[in-house]
């Protein structure tokens, strides 16, 4: 079975080239399993029993199905859409020399910027035009070809290469399209795929996408390589236990936020009041007071769902003493002494009884004393939803490069786990 969900894994990912495509894509299996879309503009009228989903800001999602008893509470796993990369800026051509043209970006999120050098690239995400109503629409947009290339200079050049260089984002890592003559043809290409005139299109958020397709390696499959595993893995994961698993008395909900990588500070991104808008406007559709919302929240549970940091097998003094994951392992549940995880001891418990249930492995990841960590979704969303959470991962090398590798088997060992929590 996991080669066949690590499989789907990968085709998902493979068509989420941006995080628009990314909702746009787990849009598309709600509405084929029957959800029902809901906007924030509109009055909501739920039913026992079914399936809806809310977006903002294209790039966010919260799917939720509800059981056909009586709500007890949220059972909820957040995850996010975006991973690093680079962002198109305004006016973007740069002519060099009257010969060359290259685009002008800057840097979205926390990237390695070595490995987007000599790959092939592209363009995708979304475009804002004027319609012929008057009103603005939007468009998810991928330039589905080998567009660009950020090419290394040669050893020749820098004989120093090899023995470490600081990247200038603004000098050394700005993409070549091709000749001047390529002038003009992007906006050409965006306005075609968007169907209307150039001078229509009046804004957009576009990014640079790796045109590798994810796939299998190792002497047994048992490796996954792919761009963007950080962190569509656990967005595939929570969208196949949504689907496939049947809430009894909490209702099941499947959170992913925008703006993870770079601090989620935004209306769309995991510390806006996205979720809680949500569960209360839901709380509000079953008839239940302030007083009785407040009651479900506390009878609530959050998982954050974001990969983790595997033992890394050409450095594992990088790795925590006792804490080790490994790739395969089972699920990471993350602890942090400073609270960036919101793993606590009840909430570590419930997550290995979780797993013990299924008979799913886990194992347990803390940053090494002398290094700092990164932050995730967990206290972010438990802040404007004060529900017990516990932080976990699907255990990952190489962490925010253009191509990630993972265990093949953790993704099975994921969606079963939800499923289960989901059905609790």
């Amino acid at each position: 079975m996991h080669k066949d969900r690590v499989t789907e894994c990968l085709k998902f990912i493979d068509n989420s080239v941006s995080c628009y495509h990314a909702v746009a894509n787990m849009e598309k299996r709600l509405v084929k399993e029957g959800f029902t879309e809901l906007k924030e503009k509109k009055d909501w009228k739920l039913n026992k029993g079914c399936g809806y989903y809310v977006k903002r800001n294209d790039s966010s999602i919260v799917a939720f199905r509800l059981p056909e008893k009586e709500v007890k509470g949220f059972h909820i796993v957040a995850s996010h859409s975006d991973s690093p990369s680079f962002k198109l800026k305004t006016n973007a051509e740069i002519a060099v020399e009257d010969h060359y043209l290259r685009l002008n970006t800057e840097p979205y999120g926390g990237m390695i910027y070595s490995t987007w050098f000599d790959r092939s690239l592209s363009v995708a995400g979304r475009v804002i035009f004027s319609a012929k109503d008057g009103k603005l629409k939007s468009a998810v947009v991928n330039v589905d070809e080998d567009l660009l290339v950020i090419p290394s200079v040669a050893i020749h050049m820098n004989r120093e290469a090899n023995k470490g260089i600081e990247f200038n984002p603004q000098t050394d890592l700005l993409p070549l399209m091709g000749g001047i003559t390529a002038k003009g043809v992007l906006r050409k290409k965006l306005a075609e795929l968007t169907g209307v005139q150039e001078e229509e299109i009046l804004g957009s958020d576009l990014y640079l996408y790796v045109r590798e397709k994810g796939k299998l390696a190792g002497a047994e499959k048992e490796l996954i390589l792919s761009p963007r595993l950080d962190d569509l893995q656990c967005v595939y994961a929570s969208t196949e236990a949504l689907l496939t698993g049947t809430p009894k008395e909490y209702a099941a909900v499947c959170a992913v936020f925008h703006n993870e990588e770079v601090g989620s500070l935004t209306r769309q991104g995991a510390a806006s009041t996205f979720l809680k808008d949500t569960l209360e406007r839901v709380a509000e559709s079953l008839g239940k007071s302030r007083s009785e919302y407040l009651q479900l929240v506390a009878d609530s549970f959050l998982i954050s769902a974001d990969n983790a940091h595997a033992l890394h097998p050409n450095h594992p003094e990088k790795s925590d003493a006792t804490n080790r994951p490994v790739l395969n392992g089972g699920i990471v549940i993350k602890h942090h002494g400073g609270q960036k995880y919101t793993t606590d001891g009840h909430s570590e418990a419930v997550m290995k009884i979780l797993c013990r249930e299924v008979q799913v492995p886990y194992q347990d990841y803390h940053n090494r004393s002398d290094i700092a960590g990164g932050s995730t979704l967990g206290n972010l969303s438990s802040a404007q939803v004060a529900v017990q959470s516990v932080d976990i991962g699907l255990p990952q090398l190489a962490m925010h490069s253009a191509v990630e590798t993972a265990g093949s088997r953790d993704v099975e060992y994921l969606v079963k786990v939800l499923q289960t929590f989901y059905q609790k």
